[in-house]
C-alpha cells in the first residue's frame, strides 16, 4: 500500500521490550529513491538522541495504532554507535551502524524499471563515492520543481510503499503558480536531475501538462485506479506492468 511520509511523522517505534521513540524523519538514497533509514527521536529516555533504524528491522506495522514494530531491544539501541543527524551521514557512519546491528548495508532496492540517464549517472557516481548519498525527506521538502518550461511549485511530501520502502511519488504543491493551487504527483523516473545546491528538482513534463494532471488529494490513499489515470494521462509506461 502507498502512504504519505508526512502522515508517518510521530508514529511510535516499538522495540521488543518498550517504545523506542517517535518517527522524526526518513533518509532516502538519492540514486535509487528508496528509504534507507527511519530517523527515530528517542525522547527523554536517551537524552533526546536520534537513532537510525533500517527498514529491514521492521517486523510489522499497526497502522491503526500508528506503531511500527522493530526487532530491536532498548539495550541494543542504547549501546549503538552515536549518530549526529544534524550533519550529513557518511559511509563510515552507515557501516558502523549497520555492522553493529547486523544489517546489510542497504535493504534490497527495487530498481526503477526504466531509469533515465541522469539516474544511471547518479548511481554510478554514488557507487564509487566515499560520501553518503542519503537525503533527508524533511530537508527536500520545499525544493522547487522545475518543469521543461518553468517552475510549477515545490515538494510538499513523498508517497512511499509500506512494504518495499521505495519512494513512488513526490507530492508537488502548485499553489504559488496555479491560481487556487492543486497538488499533483511526479514519480522519480520522470526526474531529469536534482540540483542539491540550488534546491531544485528538474522534471521532464511541461507546465501545460501539469495544469490538467489528475489532482492528488492527500486525504485519500493513492490506489491503482488513480495511478492508472496518472500514467495514462502522461502516456508513460506503468511501473507495475
Amino acid at each position: 500500500m502507498l502512504r504519505n511520509i508526512a502522515g508517518l511523522h510521530g508514529y511510535s517505534i516499538g522495540a521488543t521490550n518498550s517504545e523506542l521513540g517517535k518517527v522524526h524523519d526518513f533518509y532516502f538514497d538519492d540514486g535509487y529513491w528508496v528509504i534507507r533509514y527511519i530517523v527515530v527521536d528517542t525522547g527523554k529516555w536517551l537524552r533526546g538522541r536520534c537513532v537510525l533504524v533500517s527498514p529491514v528491522a521492521a517486523e510489522h506495522a499497526d497502522w491503526e495504532a500508528k506503531t511500527i514494530h522493530v526487532n530491536l531491544t532498548m539495550e541494543q539501541v542504547r549501546e549503538s554507535p552515536p549518530v549526529n543527524t544534524d550533519k550529513p551521514i557518511s559511509r563510515q557512519v552507515e557501516s558502523e551502524v549497520s555492522g553493529y546491528f547486523g544489517w546489510p548495508l542497504y535493504c534490497n532496492p527495487q530498481d526503477d524499471p526504466q531509469p533515465n540517464p541522469a539516474q544511471v549517472e547518479r548511481r554510478a557516481i554514488a557507487s564509487i563515492s566515499t560520501d553518503s548519498n542519503l537525503r533527508s525527506t524533511r530537508e527536500v521538502n520545499g525544493y522547487r520543481i522545475e518543469a521543461l518550461d518553468g517552475s510549477i511549485g515545490h515538494v510538499e511530501d513523498f508517497v512511499i510503499e509500506d512494504m518495499g520502502w521505495g519512494i513512488r511519488y513526490l507530492v508537488i504543491d502548485t499553489r504559488n503558480w496555479l491560481p487556487g493551487g492543486r497538488k499533483v504527483l511526479v514519480p522519480p523516473p520522470w526526474i531529469e536531475r536534482v540540483s542539491w545546491t540550488e534546491m531544485k528538482v528538474h522534471v521532464d513534463v511541461s507546465r501545460e501538462a501539469v495544469k490538467q494532471s489528475p489532482e492528488f488529494d492527500a486525504s485519500f490513499s493513492v490506489n491503482r485506479e488513480y495511478e492508472t489515470r496518472l500514467y495514462d494521462y502522461y502516456g508513460r509506461p506503468k511501473y507495475w506492468v
